[in-house]
């Protein structure tokens, strides 16, 4: 409470700063368009998301203080926001929306339009900011410095090094680049793989990790007690809650589902990798 007491926000309330501007508002549109569809097709793909807070972040800082020569950490802010909220919205629709099309090839109800998904992911962002407005206050004011919020904390830590300039902006800027170079060797020339796991035979378990700066960034920046947390979750998740689920919860059947754990997910793995699928009928 007396750390709550004594902290002092980094733009002073008195202080008058562009922030709510014609370039923030773009910028921000723009990068919820770009990320909002790359996570909608990712989340889709493999079943998780990707933040866009951080480089949101990173490019709007980018924009406005190198190409713009604005001095505003404010507007860099504001973008970031604004970004960010495509990343959640598309979460937020293709984690549920998808059960509204398996009912149809069921023939419980007819598959859903464009204006029904547009509608419905409307309403639902319009839901999600009028339940955070009086949420803030108690999960972000009061709980300050008791929350960790690791992305938010990585966002602030960047857009604090672009607004200190000298050292820490260029840092951050080498990082862009290595980071660019080094995603354009995995994705574009696929000299490295960008995921490497493993397995043990006749083990329902795997460990594996992505091979990519912006997770090693991250949990640097947001400290070996955080990123232990995260760690060993993800080991209890792989190495013990699924093969226990596999081992003896294959054959059971969870209300209101029908059919047994097992079966439920042999079709979601044919529905979402039809390709691996026929490779795996084949080899069989």
């Amino acid at each position: 409470m007396k750390d709550q007491n004594e902290f002092k926000p980094y733009i002073p309330a008195e202080k008058i700063t562009p922030e709510f501007t014609v370039t923030s508002i773009i910028m921000g549109v723009l990068l919820a368009v770009v990320f909002g569809a790359a996570n909608a097709y990712l989340g889709l793909r493999v079943g998780m998301t990707v933040s866009a807070s951080i480089p949101a972040a990173v490019i709007s800082m980018g924009v406005i203080r190198v190409i713009m020569r604005k001095n505003s950490i404010l507007e860099s802010n504001m973008v970031q926001t604004i970004g960010s909220a495509g990343e959640s919205l598309a979460a937020g629709a293709i984690f549920t929306l998808p059960a509204l099309f398996l009912w149809a090839a069921e023939g419980k109800m007819d598959k859903p339009g464009i204006i029904e998904i547009t509608l419905i992911a409307l309403l639902g962002g319009m839901l999600g900011v009028l339940f955070m407005v009086p949420l803030r206050n108690a999960l972000i004011v009061k709980e300050h410095g008791v929350l960790p919020y690791p992305e938010g904390t990585a966002c602030a830590e960047v857009l604090l090094a672009g607004e200190e300039g000298g050292a820490n902006a260029s840092t951050v800027f080498a990082g862009m680049g290595f980071a660019a170079v080094f995603k354009f060797i995995i994705d574009g020339l696929k000299a490295v793989p960008s995921e490497v796991s493993f397995r043990v035979k006749g083990y329902a378990g795997e460990v594996g990790t992505q091979i990519y700066p912006a997770v090693m960034s991250v949990g640097y920046i947001c400290g070996p007690k955080i990123s232990s947390y995260m760690f060993a979750g993800g080991l209890v998740s792989w190495l013990v809650l699924i093969p226990l689920i596999v081992l003896f919860g294959a054959d059971m059947i969870l209300y209101p589902g029908t059919a047994p754990i097992g079966e439920i997910g042999e079709a979601i793995f044919v529905i979402s990798e039809p390709e691996l699928w026929q490779q795996a009928v084949s080899s069989a």
